[in-house]
C-alpha cells in the first residue's frame, strides 16, 4: 500500500536568471519578471511545511551585482534555502569568478547533507568549464581539452554552455553513495545540468554519472535546470527531473513542491511545471 506520510517535503525553483535586461523573444526570457515570479514562488512556500526550498541554478543571467536584487527576495523565505550555481552565474568579471560560491552561501563548491533519513549531494557541474575558471587555471584547460574531444566524436552535448566534474569530485561522489548505503541512506543528487536522457544541455560526464548510479543503486533521484524546456528520464533505479525554466515566459510561472514517499517521488508543479507521481523501484 502506498505510504500517506512523505519522509521530507521541500521546494524547487529552477533558472530564475534575473538581469536588467529587455527580453529575449527568441528565446522567450524575460529576465526582469524573474524577481515578481520569485516573490510568488516564495509566498506558496511560505505557506507550506518545507524542510528547505533548493534552486537549481542560473540566479542571474550575468553580473554579479544582480545577484543582490535576487538574493534579497529570498531574505523573505521562511525555510532554509539550498543554492547552487549554474552557468549563467559565472558570467561575471573574472575576478569575481572564486566569489560566486560564497555569494550563494555555499559550504563548498560540492557537499552533501542528511534529512530524515535520506542524504541530499549537491555537485558541480560547472567545475570544469570555459566559463567557472579564469584564463590560465587549469580547470579551463581540461575544460577546453574534453570539450575538443566531445566535439570531435561528435556528441551532442559538445556545448561551450555545459561544464564537466573532475576526477576528484567523482571520486567523492563515488565515496558518498558508498557511505550513504552503509548507514541505510537512499540518495537524492541535485545539479543544474540534466544527466538523462541524452540532450545537449546535458553534463559532459553524464554517462559516466548515469553508469555510477547505476551500479550504487540507492540514488531515487537527479535533479536538475539548465534545459528550460525541462524533461523527465528513467534508467535503472533512478529518476532524472529536468525542472522547467522561471525565466521562460512573461507570464507565466514555474517551480514545484517535492514530497519523497518511501515508495515514490511526488512532484506538485506550479504554474508552466507539470505534476507528476514517480513511484520508485527500490
Amino acid at each position: 500500500m502506498p505510504s500517506d506520510s512523505p519522509l521530507i517535503r521541500f521546494g524547487v525553483i529552477a533558472d530564475p536568471q534575473y538581469a536588467p535586461l529587455p527580453p529575449n523573444p527568441a528565446l522567450n526570457r524575460h529576465f526582469e519578471k524573474s524577481l515578481g515570479k520569485l516573490d510568488e514562488a516564495i509566498g506558496v512556500f511560505n505557506a507550506h511545511d518545507l524542510a528547505f526550498v533548493v534552486t537549481l541554478g542560473d540566479l542571474v543571467d550575468r553580473g554579479y551585482e544582480n545577484f543582490d536584487a535576487v538574493l534579497a527576495r529570498y531574505e523573505r523565505l521562511t525555510h532554509e534555502s539550498i543554492l547552487l550555481p549554474g552557468n549563467h552565474d559565472f558570467l561575471v568579471a573574472p575576478e569575481q569568478l572564486p566569489e560566486v560560491h560564497r555569494r550563494l552561501s555555499m559550504p563548498a563548491p560540492y557537499h552533501h547533507f542528511s534529512r530524515n533519513g535520506l542524504r541530499f549531494v549537491v555537485i558541480d557541474g560547472s567545475e570544469e568549464s570555459l566559463f567557472a575558471a579564469p584564463e590560465g587555471d587549469p580547470r579551463r584547460a581540461r575544460a577546453e581539452t574534453r570539450l575538443a574531444a566531445l566535439e570531435a566524436a561528435g556528441a551532442l552535448n559538445a556545448q561551450t554552455w555545459n561544464g564537466g566534474i573532475g576526477e576528484a569530485q567523482f571520486a567523492w561522489l563515488s565515496g558518498v553513495l558508498v557511505d550513504a548505503a552503509a548507514a541505510g541512506e537512499k540518495v537524492v543528487v541535485l545539479g543544474h545540468y540534466p544527466l538523462y536522457p541524452d540532450n545537449a544541455h546535458n553534463l559532459w560526464d553524464w554517462q559516466a554519472l548515469v553508469d555510477l548510479f547505476d551500479r550504487s543503486g540507492n540514488v531515487l533521484a537527479y535533479l536538475c535546470g539548465h534545459n528550460h524546456i525541462g524533461n523527465l528520464g528513467h534508467h535503472g533505479s533512478t529518476w532524472y527531473v529536468n525542472f522547467t525554466g522561471m525565466v521562460d515566459t512573461e507570464t507565466e510561472n514555474t517551480f514545484a513542491i517535492a514530497e519523497i514517499f518511501p515508495d515514490r517521488l511526488e512532484i506538485t508543479g506550479f504554474g508552466r511545471e507539470e505534476s507528476r507521481a514517480l513511484p520508485f523501484d527500490i
